[in-house]
């Protein structure tokens, strides 16, 4: 098993680096009760996510979706999403490409908590778009 990094307010496990695996990444996240990153969408990689414990909620584009464990959700790139953990918190995986575990790396390699301006540089460097502040909904981004 991988050394754990911190992933915004999350612990993040990197089991298949994408390198090992011709493209694609698979990490393990446990994050605390109410965790939401910021709203945001990748622009050439999807991403999934499989619950292992807790329960999580996802918003992808006007959708919204409850998984609970055993249940699986993929999200195509360039289509704006959020998730947030339930009252307990959640322990699930994520299979997505790699810049999104470049980007988990780079925020993972700093020294405490990245302000928003660097946090959205380092998203960008990697494929990923901060559409808006944690909280932030897919369906606020026409108003």
């Amino acid at each position: 098993m991988t050394k754990a990094v911190q992933f915004l307010d999350s612990r993040a496990r990197i089991h298949a680096a994408s390198a090992d695996t011709s493209g694609f990444a698979l990490l393990e996240i446990d994050a605390p009760p109410g965790s939401q990153p910021p709203l945001h969408v990748h622009r050439e990689e999807g991403e999934g996510w499989f619950v292992l414990e807790g329960e999580i909620t996802l918003w992808l584009g006007d959708e919204t979706h409850t998984l609970r464990p055993g249940q699986f959700l993929f999200a195509p790139p360039r289509i704006p999403h959020t998730l947030r953990m339930g009252e307990r918190g959640a322990r699930y995986l994520v299979i997505a490409g790699e810049g999104f575990e470049a980007f988990v790396r780079a925020l993972g390699a700093l020294d405490g908590a990245p302000d928003p301006v660097e946090m959205t540089r380092l998203a960008a460097k990697h494929g990923i778009d901060l559409l808006g502040p944690p909280g932030m909904l897919p369906t606020e981004l026409a108003a």
